[in-house]
């Protein structure tokens, strides 16, 4: 039985098309290779906590292409800190191979996957770094930093606070609206702007915060 089924090719293609994200035929293509690897690796090294493949295209593929619209905005040097299984990243370097982005998390496991997937997928813009977000040291600053999932507000701007600038977007996914978090935002990072997420097949609730930095 394959990975990546009929139903998986066209919930993605409906999906992306609900979202306003044009995809090439070669971008959806690798878009569902980087499905099935994520599912054919997934048994073995818990990259994801979704286990069912039919819950995969839209809580991570179109989760990912959610935020197209504001990548587009901030630059073209980005972070994924704490990819884990490469969302938002990997799908987000698909779309936007002229863009350079590094893929940064502290397990090993999900670092191998992250570099299998570059390997197979041939994505020249993608890098791979294996190390705590605290102990890595950029040559420039990224013109964005994106998170899904990753940390409290208040952790995600502290760790990566080196890795940016004043021009530099903060760019946080979440489910439910973090008011309690929003609070406790270190005094030198601000709120520029919220977005509520439409993620087709996506039942709860997602938010997409946008931070800065004043330095």
């Amino acid at each position: 039985m394959p990975l990546v089924t009929p139903s998986h090719a066209e919930e993605l293609s409906h999906g992306a098309r609900e979202l306003g994200v044009e995809l090439s035929a070669q971008q959806h293509q690798q878009l569902l290779a980087y499905l099935a690897l994520l599912i054919k690796w997934n048994k073995a090294y818990n990259l994801t906590a979704v286990r069912n493949p039919d819950e995969m295209v839209s809580r991570h593929l179109l989760d990912s292409l959610s935020v197209v619209p504001y990548v587009v905005e901030a630059g073209d040097n980005w972070l994924d800190v704490g990819s884990g299984g490469g969302m938002p990243g990997i799908p987000l370097a698909i779309l936007f191979p002229e863009r350079r982005f590094t893929l940064l998390d502290s397990n090993g496991k999900k670092t191998r996957f992250l570099t299998q997937v570059k390997l197979e997928l041939q994505l020249a813009n993608l890098e791979v770094i294996h190390s705590r977000v605290e102990g890595f040291t950029p040559e420039h600053p990224f013109s964005g930093i994106c998170s899904r999932a990753f940390s409290s507000l208040q952790d995600f701007s502290d760790w990566t606070r080196h890795l940016g600038d004043g021009d530099t977007r903060w760019l946080a996914m979440k489910g439910v609206h973090p008011d309690d978090e929003l609070q406790a935002l270190p005094t030198d990072f601000s709120l520029v702007a919220t977005h509520v997420l439409k993620v087709p097949g996506c039942q709860g609730q997602r938010h997409l915060l946008i931070l800065r930095r004043s330095v």
